[in-house]
Protein backbone atom coordinates (compact mmCIF):
# COMPACT_ATOMS: atom_id res chain seq x y z
CA UNK A 1 0.00 0.00 0.00
CA UNK A 2 1.44 3.42 -0.90
CA UNK A 3 1.86 6.39 1.15
CA UNK A 4 -0.33 9.53 0.49
CA UNK A 5 1.57 12.06 -1.34
CA UNK A 6 2.56 15.57 0.17
CA UNK A 7 0.98 18.67 -1.20
CA UNK A 8 3.45 20.96 -2.10
CA UNK A 9 3.37 24.60 0.23
CA UNK A 10 6.48 26.88 -1.61
CA UNK A 11 7.17 27.53 -5.50
CA UNK A 12 8.22 30.61 -5.15
CA UNK A 13 11.71 32.48 -5.20
CA UNK A 14 12.59 33.16 -0.84
CA UNK A 15 14.76 36.57 -0.99
CA UNK A 16 15.00 39.16 2.12
CA UNK A 17 12.96 36.39 4.38
CA UNK A 18 9.63 36.84 1.56
CA UNK A 19 8.54 34.61 -0.89
CA UNK A 20 7.53 36.19 -4.36
CA UNK A 21 7.57 35.31 -7.60
CA UNK A 22 10.95 35.96 -10.10
CA UNK A 23 11.33 39.29 -11.84
CA UNK A 24 10.32 37.96 -15.43
CA UNK A 25 7.61 36.15 -14.06
CA UNK A 26 8.70 33.12 -15.52
CA UNK A 27 8.46 29.09 -14.08
CA UNK A 28 9.63 26.00 -14.87
CA UNK A 29 8.65 22.36 -14.05
CA UNK A 30 9.45 20.03 -11.71
CA UNK A 31 8.75 16.31 -12.40
CA UNK A 32 7.75 13.27 -10.39
CA UNK A 33 11.02 10.68 -11.78
CA UNK A 34 8.19 7.76 -11.26
CA UNK A 35 5.76 8.89 -13.31
CA UNK A 36 7.58 11.62 -15.68
CA UNK A 37 4.38 13.72 -14.87
CA UNK A 38 4.81 17.37 -13.27
CA UNK A 39 4.49 18.05 -9.94
CA UNK A 40 4.06 21.85 -10.66
CA UNK A 41 5.68 24.86 -11.69
CA UNK A 42 8.16 26.75 -9.78
CA UNK A 43 9.47 30.31 -9.92
CA UNK A 44 12.36 30.90 -12.18
CA UNK A 45 14.98 32.60 -10.97
CA UNK A 46 17.75 35.01 -13.37
CA UNK A 47 20.20 37.26 -13.20
CA UNK A 48 17.27 39.63 -12.06
CA UNK A 49 16.67 37.80 -9.01
CA UNK A 50 19.78 36.99 -8.10
CA UNK A 51 20.88 40.66 -8.00
CA UNK A 52 18.24 41.39 -5.56
CA UNK A 53 19.56 38.08 -3.25
CA UNK A 54 22.85 39.37 -3.74
CA UNK A 55 21.69 42.85 -2.27
CA UNK A 56 19.70 41.40 0.76
CA UNK A 57 22.98 39.34 2.05
CA UNK A 58 25.12 42.11 1.40
CA UNK A 59 23.05 44.40 3.85
CA UNK A 60 22.60 41.83 5.99
CA UNK A 61 26.09 41.24 6.48
CA UNK A 62 26.89 44.33 6.99
CA UNK A 63 29.00 45.90 9.82
CA UNK A 64 26.74 46.89 12.38
CA UNK A 65 23.73 44.51 11.18
CA UNK A 66 21.89 42.60 13.06
CA UNK A 67 23.87 39.31 12.16
CA UNK A 68 26.38 40.98 12.78
CA UNK A 69 26.12 41.72 15.89
CA UNK A 70 24.79 38.84 16.92
CA UNK A 71 26.18 36.57 19.74
CA UNK A 72 28.11 33.42 18.09
CA UNK A 73 26.41 31.40 21.02
CA UNK A 74 22.83 32.74 19.52
CA UNK A 75 23.63 32.12 15.74
CA UNK A 76 23.98 28.09 17.78
CA UNK A 77 20.24 28.62 19.17
CA UNK A 78 19.34 29.70 15.57
CA UNK A 79 20.59 26.83 13.92
CA UNK A 80 19.05 24.81 16.24
CA UNK A 81 15.79 26.07 15.74
CA UNK A 82 16.29 25.02 12.62
CA UNK A 83 16.82 21.20 13.42
CA UNK A 84 14.02 21.57 15.99
CA UNK A 85 11.60 22.69 12.91
CA UNK A 86 12.93 20.21 10.87
CA UNK A 87 12.50 17.71 12.99
CA UNK A 88 9.22 18.62 13.90
CA UNK A 89 7.84 18.36 9.90
CA UNK A 90 10.38 15.24 9.67
CA UNK A 91 7.23 13.02 7.87
CA UNK A 92 6.34 15.85 5.10
CA UNK A 93 10.19 16.36 4.18
CA UNK A 94 10.67 12.77 3.82
CA UNK A 95 7.22 12.58 1.70
CA UNK A 96 8.36 15.52 -0.31
CA UNK A 97 12.01 13.98 -0.94
CA UNK A 98 10.65 11.28 -2.08
CA UNK A 99 8.15 12.92 -4.27
CA UNK A 100 10.79 15.24 -6.32
CA UNK A 101 13.75 13.06 -6.06
CA UNK A 102 12.51 9.65 -6.86
CA UNK A 103 14.45 7.81 -4.15
CA UNK A 104 12.72 5.33 -1.90
CA UNK A 105 10.86 6.49 1.82
CA UNK A 106 13.59 4.12 3.67
CA UNK A 107 16.92 6.55 2.41
CA UNK A 108 14.67 9.66 2.15
CA UNK A 109 14.39 9.43 5.85
CA UNK A 110 18.03 8.19 6.51
CA UNK A 111 18.83 11.67 4.40
CA UNK A 112 16.35 14.02 6.70
CA UNK A 113 17.54 12.07 9.80
CA UNK A 114 21.43 12.60 8.54
CA UNK A 115 20.78 16.67 7.58
CA UNK A 116 19.51 17.46 11.05
CA UNK A 117 22.24 15.80 12.56
CA UNK A 118 24.31 18.51 10.44
CA UNK A 119 22.71 21.16 11.46
CA UNK A 120 23.06 20.45 14.82
CA UNK A 121 26.92 19.54 14.79
CA UNK A 122 27.32 22.77 13.46
CA UNK A 123 25.20 24.60 15.70
CA UNK A 124 27.04 23.80 18.68
CA UNK A 125 30.26 25.02 16.74
CA UNK A 126 28.95 28.18 16.18
CA UNK A 127 30.69 30.03 19.72
CA UNK A 128 33.65 27.77 19.39
CA UNK A 129 35.71 29.45 16.31
CA UNK A 130 38.50 31.69 17.28
CA UNK A 131 41.56 32.94 16.58
CA UNK A 132 45.40 32.36 18.34
CA UNK A 133 47.97 35.05 20.43
CA UNK A 134 50.81 34.26 18.50
CA UNK A 135 54.59 34.89 20.29
CA UNK A 136 56.12 37.19 17.30
CA UNK A 137 59.42 38.33 17.54
CA UNK A 138 59.86 41.84 18.79
CA UNK A 139 58.01 43.79 20.49
CA UNK A 140 54.47 43.31 19.30
CA UNK A 141 51.62 41.59 20.47
CA UNK A 142 49.93 39.58 17.80
CA UNK A 143 46.96 37.34 17.60
CA UNK A 144 44.48 36.59 14.70
CA UNK A 145 40.38 36.76 14.43
CA UNK A 146 38.53 34.60 12.46
CA UNK A 147 36.18 36.17 10.42
CA UNK A 148 33.86 35.01 8.12
CA UNK A 149 33.99 35.43 4.28
CA UNK A 150 30.90 37.35 3.49
CA UNK A 151 28.22 36.91 0.86
CA UNK A 152 28.52 33.07 -0.08
CA UNK A 153 26.99 31.67 -2.78
CA UNK A 154 26.23 27.75 -2.41
CA UNK A 155 25.23 25.58 -5.81
CA UNK A 156 23.67 21.94 -5.14
CA UNK A 157 22.66 18.81 -6.62
CA UNK A 158 19.71 17.26 -6.93
CA UNK A 159 20.70 13.63 -5.92
CA UNK A 160 21.03 14.46 -1.94
CA UNK A 161 18.60 17.25 -1.95
CA UNK A 162 17.96 18.42 1.60
CA UNK A 163 21.13 16.70 2.81
CA UNK A 164 23.73 18.70 0.62
CA UNK A 165 20.91 21.78 1.88
CA UNK A 166 22.51 21.15 5.10
CA UNK A 167 26.33 20.55 4.41
CA UNK A 168 25.93 23.55 2.72
CA UNK A 169 24.29 26.50 5.10
CA UNK A 170 24.81 24.27 8.18
CA UNK A 171 28.88 25.42 8.12
CA UNK A 172 28.40 29.05 6.15
CA UNK A 173 25.74 30.12 8.50
CA UNK A 174 27.49 28.77 11.73
CA UNK A 175 30.64 31.17 11.09
CA UNK A 176 28.27 34.14 10.37
CA UNK A 177 28.34 34.43 6.30
CA UNK A 178 25.02 35.26 4.87
CA UNK A 179 23.81 32.76 1.93
CA UNK A 180 22.08 32.43 -1.72
CA UNK A 181 21.49 29.10 -2.22
CA UNK A 182 20.73 27.37 -5.73
CA UNK A 183 18.91 24.27 -5.27
CA UNK A 184 18.87 21.62 -8.40
CA UNK A 185 16.06 22.77 -10.80
CA UNK A 186 14.95 19.11 -10.96
CA UNK A 187 14.42 18.93 -7.07
CA UNK A 188 13.40 22.20 -5.54
CA UNK A 189 10.83 21.88 -3.36
CA UNK A 190 12.81 20.68 -0.30
CA UNK A 191 14.89 23.36 -0.34
CA UNK A 192 12.00 26.17 -0.88
CA UNK A 193 10.21 23.94 2.53
CA UNK A 194 13.24 24.52 4.68
CA UNK A 195 13.65 28.31 3.44
CA UNK A 196 10.37 28.99 5.20
CA UNK A 197 11.93 26.80 8.08
CA UNK A 198 14.70 29.34 8.53
CA UNK A 199 12.37 32.64 8.72
CA UNK A 200 10.24 30.31 11.52
CA UNK A 201 13.61 30.03 13.35
CA UNK A 202 13.85 33.62 13.18
CA UNK A 203 16.90 33.96 10.94
CA UNK A 204 17.23 38.50 10.34
CA UNK A 205 16.15 38.90 7.07
CA UNK A 206 18.30 38.43 3.81
CA UNK A 207 20.85 35.98 5.86
CA UNK A 208 19.93 33.57 4.10
CA UNK A 209 18.07 33.37 0.24
CA UNK A 210 17.03 30.82 -1.92
CA UNK A 211 16.75 31.09 -5.70
CA UNK A 212 15.61 28.28 -7.60
CA UNK A 213 16.66 28.11 -11.26
CA UNK A 214 18.48 26.94 -14.28
CA UNK A 215 22.54 26.51 -13.79
CA UNK A 216 23.30 28.67 -17.31
CA UNK A 217 21.20 31.96 -15.88
CA UNK A 218 20.73 31.52 -12.19
CA UNK A 219 23.48 30.04 -11.16
CA UNK A 220 25.87 31.26 -13.62
CA UNK A 221 24.93 35.12 -12.41
CA UNK A 222 25.94 33.38 -8.92
CA UNK A 223 29.43 32.76 -10.06
CA UNK A 224 29.86 35.89 -12.05
CA UNK A 225 28.32 38.20 -9.32
CA UNK A 226 30.97 40.63 -8.01
CA UNK A 227 29.14 40.94 -5.07
CA UNK A 228 29.84 37.18 -3.64
CA UNK A 229 32.49 36.14 -1.79
CA UNK A 230 32.25 32.79 -2.23
CA UNK A 231 31.26 29.83 -4.09
CA UNK A 232 30.79 26.53 -3.16
CA UNK A 233 29.88 24.14 -5.88
CA UNK A 234 28.37 19.99 -5.62
CA UNK A 235 27.93 18.43 -9.07
CA UNK A 236 29.54 17.35 -12.00
CA UNK A 237 33.59 18.13 -12.51
CA UNK A 238 32.43 19.07 -15.67
CA UNK A 239 30.64 21.94 -14.28
CA UNK A 240 32.91 22.55 -12.05
CA UNK A 241 35.23 23.74 -13.94
CA UNK A 242 33.49 26.32 -15.06
CA UNK A 243 32.17 27.13 -12.05
CA UNK A 244 36.48 28.26 -10.85
CA UNK A 245 37.34 29.44 -14.52
CA UNK A 246 34.24 32.05 -14.43
CA UNK A 247 34.87 32.38 -10.05
CA UNK A 248 38.56 33.62 -11.22
CA UNK A 249 37.51 35.48 -13.99
CA UNK A 250 35.05 37.47 -12.10
CA UNK A 251 36.23 39.24 -8.21
CA UNK A 252 38.61 35.85 -7.64
CA UNK A 253 36.12 34.79 -5.44
CA UNK A 254 36.52 31.35 -2.68
CA UNK A 255 35.64 28.24 -4.31
CA UNK A 256 35.03 24.99 -3.28
CA UNK A 257 33.93 22.13 -5.31
CA UNK A 258 32.90 18.82 -4.29
CA UNK A 259 32.42 17.09 -7.86
CA UNK A 260 32.62 13.94 -9.40
CA UNK A 261 33.87 10.46 -8.75
CA UNK A 262 34.71 6.41 -10.29
CA UNK A 263 35.75 5.04 -6.83
CA UNK A 264 37.56 2.11 -6.55
CA UNK A 265 36.50 -0.65 -3.89
CA UNK A 266 38.80 -3.86 -3.33
CA UNK A 267 38.00 -6.68 -2.69
CA UNK A 268 40.90 -9.44 -1.39
CA UNK A 269 40.43 -12.98 -1.55
CA UNK A 270 40.74 -13.26 2.45
CA UNK A 271 37.56 -11.16 2.62
CA UNK A 272 34.83 -12.32 4.35
CA UNK A 273 33.07 -12.77 0.62
CA UNK A 274 29.50 -12.93 1.77
CA UNK A 275 29.88 -9.77 3.88
CA UNK A 276 32.27 -8.30 0.81
CA UNK A 277 29.74 -9.23 -1.74
CA UNK A 278 26.53 -7.38 0.03
CA UNK A 279 28.93 -4.19 1.26
CA UNK A 280 30.09 -3.84 -2.92
CA UNK A 281 26.56 -3.83 -3.60
CA UNK A 282 25.23 -1.41 -1.36
CA UNK A 283 28.26 0.87 -2.13
CA UNK A 284 26.95 1.27 -5.55
CA UNK A 285 23.61 0.93 -5.83
CA UNK A 286 22.61 3.17 -3.42
CA UNK A 287 20.32 5.99 -4.07
CA UNK A 288 19.77 4.54 -7.63
CA UNK A 289 23.53 4.63 -8.11
CA UNK A 290 23.25 8.41 -8.07
CA UNK A 291 25.92 9.07 -5.59
CA UNK A 292 29.53 10.77 -6.41
CA UNK A 293 31.24 8.19 -4.10
CA UNK A 294 29.97 5.18 -5.16
CA UNK A 295 31.69 1.85 -5.55
CA UNK A 296 31.79 2.15 -9.37
CA UNK A 297 34.93 0.20 -9.68
CA UNK A 298 35.02 -2.79 -8.04
CA UNK A 299 38.39 -4.67 -8.38
CA UNK A 300 38.17 -8.32 -6.82
CA UNK A 301 41.44 -10.81 -6.46
CA UNK A 302 41.58 -13.41 -9.21
CA UNK A 303 40.73 -16.47 -6.94
CA UNK A 304 37.32 -15.16 -6.00
CA UNK A 305 36.29 -13.73 -8.94
CA UNK A 306 34.10 -15.82 -10.48
CA UNK A 307 32.27 -16.48 -7.25
CA UNK A 308 31.89 -12.66 -5.95
CA UNK A 309 30.44 -12.39 -9.26
CA UNK A 310 27.91 -15.16 -8.90
CA UNK A 311 26.62 -14.00 -5.29
CA UNK A 312 26.57 -9.76 -6.81
CA UNK A 313 24.30 -10.92 -9.73
CA UNK A 314 22.21 -12.30 -7.09
CA UNK A 315 21.90 -10.03 -5.10
CA UNK A 316 21.12 -7.61 -7.86
CA UNK A 317 18.95 -9.71 -9.46
CA UNK A 318 17.04 -9.58 -5.89
CA UNK A 319 16.57 -5.72 -5.84
CA UNK A 320 13.15 -4.19 -5.82
CA UNK A 321 12.98 -1.82 -7.91
CA UNK A 322 9.33 0.37 -7.72
CA UNK A 323 7.18 2.68 -6.62
CA UNK A 324 9.16 4.94 -4.29
CA UNK A 325 6.35 4.99 -2.00
CA UNK A 326 5.89 1.58 -1.55
CA UNK A 327 7.35 0.58 1.63
CA UNK A 328 8.76 -2.41 -0.09
CA UNK A 329 10.84 -0.51 -2.64
CA UNK A 330 14.95 -0.32 -2.09
CA UNK A 331 15.70 1.22 -5.77
CA UNK A 332 13.55 3.64 -7.19
CA UNK A 333 13.66 5.69 -10.82
CA UNK A 334 16.50 7.50 -12.03
CA UNK A 335 16.63 11.54 -11.91
CA UNK A 336 15.09 12.16 -14.92
CA UNK A 337 15.03 11.42 -18.86
CA UNK A 338 18.56 13.03 -19.74
CA UNK A 339 20.17 10.78 -16.92
CA UNK A 340 17.88 8.14 -17.71
CA UNK A 341 18.98 8.07 -21.37
CA UNK A 342 22.72 8.64 -20.68
CA UNK A 343 22.71 5.59 -17.97
CA UNK A 344 21.05 3.49 -21.06
CA UNK A 345 23.69 4.74 -23.15
CA UNK A 346 26.67 4.07 -20.83
CA UNK A 347 25.06 -0.04 -20.52
CA UNK A 348 25.00 -0.11 -24.06
CA UNK A 349 28.67 0.51 -24.25
CA UNK A 350 29.47 -2.03 -21.96
CA UNK A 351 27.95 -4.74 -23.91
CA UNK A 352 29.23 -3.77 -26.92
CA UNK A 353 33.09 -3.23 -25.55
CA UNK A 354 32.99 -6.48 -24.48
CA UNK A 355 32.01 -6.80 -20.77
CA UNK A 356 29.17 -9.75 -19.80
CA UNK A 357 26.06 -8.06 -18.56
CA UNK A 358 25.01 -10.70 -15.52
CA UNK A 359 21.93 -9.55 -15.18
CA UNK A 360 19.62 -5.96 -15.94
CA UNK A 361 21.18 -3.98 -18.40
CA UNK A 362 17.13 -2.58 -19.33
CA UNK A 363 14.38 -0.15 -18.66
CA UNK A 364 11.69 -1.40 -16.36
CA UNK A 365 8.52 -0.62 -17.88
CA UNK A 366 7.31 2.47 -20.14
CA UNK A 367 6.32 4.94 -17.46
CA UNK A 368 8.73 6.84 -15.08
CA UNK A 369 12.66 6.58 -15.49
CA UNK A 370 13.27 3.27 -13.52
CA UNK A 371 16.49 0.93 -14.85
CA UNK A 372 17.38 -2.94 -14.12
CA UNK A 373 19.94 -3.52 -10.94
CA UNK A 374 22.64 -3.88 -13.52
CA UNK A 375 26.05 -6.23 -12.92
CA UNK A 376 28.93 -6.51 -15.81
CA UNK A 377 31.79 -8.87 -15.26
CA UNK A 378 34.53 -9.13 -17.54
CA UNK A 379 35.27 -5.31 -17.25
CA UNK A 380 38.51 -4.06 -18.27
CA UNK A 381 40.20 -0.51 -17.22
CA UNK A 382 39.73 0.75 -21.18
CA UNK A 383 36.08 0.94 -20.78
CA UNK A 384 33.43 3.53 -20.92
CA UNK A 385 31.67 1.83 -18.19
CA UNK A 386 35.04 1.79 -16.30
CA UNK A 387 36.58 5.16 -16.73
CA UNK A 388 33.08 7.39 -17.40
CA UNK A 389 30.76 8.21 -14.03
CA UNK A 390 27.64 6.40 -14.74
CA UNK A 391 25.14 7.74 -11.83
CA UNK A 392 23.07 4.77 -11.80
CA UNK A 393 22.63 1.06 -11.20
CA UNK A 394 25.19 0.17 -12.53
CA UNK A 395 27.90 -2.56 -11.36
CA UNK A 396 31.48 -3.28 -12.61
CA UNK A 397 33.45 -6.14 -11.64
CA UNK A 398 37.16 -6.32 -12.77
CA UNK A 399 40.24 -8.61 -11.49
CA UNK A 400 42.94 -8.66 -10.53
CA UNK A 401 46.33 -10.44 -8.79
CA UNK A 402 48.60 -8.03 -6.83
CA UNK A 403 48.78 -5.78 -4.65
CA UNK A 404 50.66 -3.19 -6.68
CA UNK A 405 48.73 -3.71 -9.66
CA UNK A 406 45.54 -2.97 -7.87
CA UNK A 407 46.89 0.35 -7.03
CA UNK A 408 48.29 1.50 -9.93
CA UNK A 409 45.01 0.68 -11.58
CA UNK A 410 42.89 2.31 -8.56
CA UNK A 411 44.69 5.70 -9.41
CA UNK A 412 44.37 5.15 -13.55
CA UNK A 413 41.77 7.72 -12.87
CA UNK A 414 41.22 12.11 -13.17
CA UNK A 415 39.26 11.45 -9.78
CA UNK A 416 39.81 10.55 -6.05
CA UNK A 417 36.77 10.94 -4.67
CA UNK A 418 36.41 7.95 -2.55
CA UNK A 419 38.17 4.36 -2.18
CA UNK A 420 37.74 1.32 0.08
CA UNK A 421 39.57 -2.18 0.76
CA UNK A 422 38.04 -5.14 2.17
CA UNK A 423 40.27 -7.68 3.69
CA UNK A 424 40.97 -9.24 7.06
CA UNK A 425 44.65 -8.83 6.64
CA UNK A 426 45.44 -5.12 8.48
CA UNK A 427 48.54 -4.78 6.82
CA UNK A 428 47.18 -5.39 3.06
CA UNK A 429 44.59 -2.36 4.00
CA UNK A 430 46.70 0.10 5.42
CA UNK A 431 48.87 -0.51 2.34
CA UNK A 432 46.47 0.50 -0.03
CA UNK A 433 45.44 3.16 1.96
CA UNK A 434 48.56 4.62 1.85
CA UNK A 435 48.94 3.94 -2.01
CA UNK A 436 45.61 5.30 -3.56
CA UNK A 437 44.93 8.96 -3.87
CA UNK A 438 41.19 9.28 -2.83
CA UNK A 439 39.73 11.76 0.12
CA UNK A 440 38.13 9.48 1.74
CA UNK A 441 39.38 5.52 2.05
CA UNK A 442 37.18 3.10 4.11
CA UNK A 443 38.52 -0.03 5.48
CA UNK A 444 35.75 -2.69 5.64
CA UNK A 445 33.24 -0.79 5.16
CA UNK A 446 31.82 1.52 2.36
CA UNK A 447 29.82 5.06 2.69
CA UNK A 448 30.02 5.52 6.46
CA UNK A 449 29.20 9.61 6.66
CA UNK A 450 29.01 11.34 9.71
CA UNK A 451 28.50 15.13 10.51
CA UNK A 452 32.53 15.23 12.20
CA UNK A 453 34.37 13.36 9.65
CA UNK A 454 35.68 16.03 6.52
CA UNK A 455 34.48 14.88 3.18
CA UNK A 456 36.45 16.32 -0.31
CA UNK A 457 38.48 14.64 -3.23
CA UNK A 458 41.87 14.45 -5.21
CA UNK A 459 42.24 15.61 -8.36
CA UNK A 460 39.37 16.06 -10.49
CA UNK A 461 37.06 15.24 -7.54
CA UNK A 462 37.56 18.99 -6.80
CA UNK A 463 38.95 20.80 -3.78
CA UNK A 464 38.41 22.16 0.22
CA UNK A 465 36.40 19.99 2.67
CA UNK A 466 33.16 19.70 3.97
CA UNK A 467 31.84 18.27 7.26
CA UNK A 468 33.97 18.01 10.18
CA UNK A 469 36.22 21.14 11.60
CA UNK A 470 37.55 21.44 8.12
CA UNK A 471 34.54 22.40 6.90
CA UNK A 472 34.39 25.96 8.86
CA UNK A 473 37.58 26.60 7.26
CA UNK A 474 36.20 26.46 3.97
CA UNK A 475 33.61 29.77 5.37
CA UNK A 476 36.25 31.69 7.31
CA UNK A 477 39.02 34.57 6.64
CA UNK A 478 42.13 34.77 8.70
CA UNK A 479 42.61 38.38 10.04
CA UNK A 480 46.18 38.83 11.51
CA UNK A 481 46.71 41.50 13.88
CA UNK A 482 49.79 43.06 15.21
CA UNK A 483 49.63 45.67 18.05
CA UNK A 484 53.17 47.54 18.88
CA UNK A 485 54.09 47.31 22.67
CA UNK A 486 55.02 50.71 23.74
CA UNK A 487 58.57 50.58 25.51
CA UNK A 488 59.47 52.51 29.05
CA UNK A 489 61.98 54.97 28.72
CA UNK A 490 65.45 53.44 30.08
Amino acid sequence: MGVEKPQVKFTQLFVNNEFKNSVSGKTFPTINPATGEKICDVQEGDKADVDLAVKAAREAFKLGSEWRTMDASQRGKLLHKLADLMQRDFDYLVKLETLDNGKPLAYSRVDIDQAIKVIRYYAGYADKIHGKTIPMDGNYFAFTRIEPIGVCAQIIPWNFPVLMFSWKIAPALCCGNTVILKPAEQTPLTALYCSSLIKEAGFPAGVFNCIPGYGPTAGAALVEHNDVDKIAFTGSTEVGKLVQREAGNSNLKRVTLELGGKSPLVVFDDADLDLAVKIAHEAVFINQGQCCIAASRCFVQEGIYDEFVAKSKEIAASRVVGDPYDETTVQGPQIDEEQFNKILTLIESGKKEGAKCETGGERIGNRGYFIQPTVFSNVEDHMRIAKEEIFGPVQQIMKFKTMEEVIERSNQTDYGLGAGVLTKDMNKALTYMQGVQAGTVYVNTFLALSPQIPFGGFKMSGHGRELGEDGLHEYCEIKTVVVSIPQKNS
